[in-house]
């Protein structure tokens, strides 16, 4: 079996592995049991997507709690970054002109206080890996370093990387459709991403404070998302293991990784940006024209020698043996 034929059986087997069943839920209970109180609850967790017991995790550098509500004196106690808090109360402070929501936050029996959700919100993030992964890669002033960088490095990698003629996603690309499927998979979910934040906000937001890695459990938009996130891994487990096979050495193969690396990075931010102008959307049409042209006529290797196997675009004269192959 050909190591191409074995990539392929190992995508599948992935996919396979990591398909789930549709899990149901938590069974909500007969509306006409549940008391007012539980009542108001699921309809505060429906529209501001977290309720009493949901945790935190302190993300600002001090979080200011009061002791009382503001129509009372009170004083002020400060949780510290990175320190895990629980929503114990909820109260609708009407008479409150910036933020008629009050949340009273809980560290332990000894430290807890009240302060607004709109100062809440912004300075805590949920205590789940995944939402705070989101919050990494959603920071504005992330894109932007990561746009800098990849514009300036990639400019001057591809540079030095032409002069000698090495390898480049592509440029002057590797035999395997991998690196292209995962540039473009790229693309396309940042594009998706974008496009979820500018028509599914609200959606998108559920999805932040109650995130899952099942995509059958979603919403289509969602789950398509998150699919295409896992297509990415497996995606690149493929694409590590095609270039370490296909280039002569490991020093070209870390070349290469690391030029696909930078136009992945490239990819993501600039289709993210874009799309919330709505130019992302021709600009991921041009650009799997462009791909797919570039690997079926420039990297892809159509025929093989009959004599030596060798890897050949066209038909003629084999570069590898020099047999004649018509």
């Amino acid at each position: 079996m050909s190591m191409r034929s074995r990539s392929l059986l190992y995508v599948v087997f992935c996919l396979l592995f990591l398909t789930a069943c549709y899990n149901q839920g938590q069974q909500t209970p007969d509306a006409w049991d549940l008391t007012k109180q539980q009542m108001d609850s699921i309809s505060f967790s429906t529209t501001h997507h977290y309720t009493q017991n949901y945790n935190f995790v302190v993300t600002a550098r001090q979080l200011p709690l009061a002791d009382a509500l503001p129509d009372m004196a009170f004083d002020t106690l400060y949780v510290e970054r990175g320190v895990r808090i629980v929503v114990a109360d909820i109260q609708t402070v009407p008479t409150d002109t910036i933020d008629s929501v009050w949340v009273k936050v809980a560290q332990d029996e000894a430290i807890q206080g009240w302060l607004r959700e709109s100062e809440l919100l912004q300075g805590v993030s949920p205590d789940d890996p995944i939402s705070q992964f989101i919050d990494l890669f959603s920071d504005t002033h992330l894109l932007v370093f990561l746009a800098f960088c990849t514009i300036v490095g990639g400019a001057y990698a591809v540079h030095r990387l032409r002069r000698r003629q090495a390898y480049i996603v592509h440029i002057n690309d590797i035999d395997s459709p991998y690196p292209t499927a995962l540039c473009l998979l790229v693309a396309a979910s940042a594009t998706l991403y974008a496009s979820i934040q500018l028509f599914g906000a609200e959606s998108w937001r559920h999805y932040y404070f109650h995130p899952s890695l099942n995509p059958f459990a979603l919403p289509l938009h969602l789950g398509l998302f998150v699919a295409s996130v896992w297509a990415i891994i497996i995606t690149s487990l493929a694409a590590l293991q095609e270039t370490l096979r296909l280039l002569p050495s490991r020093y070209d193969a870390v070349l290469y990784l690391g030029g696909l690396v930078a136009v992945c990075a490239f990819n993501y931010v600039v289709f993210s940006i874009f799309t919330l102008y709505y130019i992302g959307y021709l600009l991921l049409i041009a650009y799997v024209a462009f791909a797919l042209y570039r690997y079926y006529n420039i990297a892809h290797y159509r025929y093989h020698c009959g004599q030596c196997g060798g890897a050949m675009r066209t038909k003629g004269r084999c570069p590898h043996c020099g047999a004649m192959n018509v």
